[in-house]
């Protein structure tokens, strides 16, 4: 899509691939063999698995050396982490062991609301510095930047989330753990 960043994008079809990993062999692994002949070709391969802890979900957690868990700051959000939690352990002992979580993210934050706020601190009180430092707030601009087929680094370069996702990138090449806003 420019110089240095490829996309492979998916499509509704990709529904239909997770009936037919049902009865594929090795089918954990599908998704981890399809990288491998170009992994070298990059310096980060990013996976948006979608939000459910299906095949292709565990076929994304098996091709992975880290993850990154975005979790919107409320509560249902928080108390489904657990399911999360126990595939990516599952996963880590039967197909992966050397996956690891390389942090949370708090998106979809709502500063007018104490609730985000509460479960913000909550996520920092039971996963201490693998929570990011980085917050995504909710935004208008998130849902119009696809609208002009652009990302919202185009669409508004200067909107705080995009400035957030920078910061969350420049945490992630550094190699740093947190980051202070």
């Amino acid at each position: 899509i420019r110089p240095n960043v490829d996309i492979v994008p998916s499509n509704i079809d990709l529904a239909a691939a997770e009936i037919e990993l049902i009865s594929a062999i090795g089918r954990e692994y599908i998704l981890k063999e399809a990288l491998t002949p170009v992994r070298d070709n990059y310096d980060y391969i990013l996976v948006d698995s979608p939000p459910s802890l299906g095949l292709l979900t565990v076929n994304a957690l098996t091709a992975a050396d880290e993850i990154i868990i975005p979790l919107q700051c409320e509560f249902l959000a928080l108390r489904g982490m657990r399911f999360l939690l126990e595939t990516i352990d599952r996963v880590k002992t039967k197909l992966n062991p050397h996956l690891e979580i390389r942090g949370i993210l708090g998106t979809m934050y709502n500063t007018r609301t104490l609730h985000a706020q509460e479960v913000m601190d909550e996520i920092r009180s039971i996963f201490g510095d693998k929570v990011f430092d980085v917050v995504i707030r909710s935004s208008i601009r998130f849902a119009e930047a696809p609208v002009v087929q652009q990302s919202l680094l185009e669409y508004d370069p200067n909107h705080e989330g995009a400035v957030a996702y920078r910061k969350l990138a420049e945490v992630i090449v550094n190699d740093e753990k947190t980051s202070q806003p």
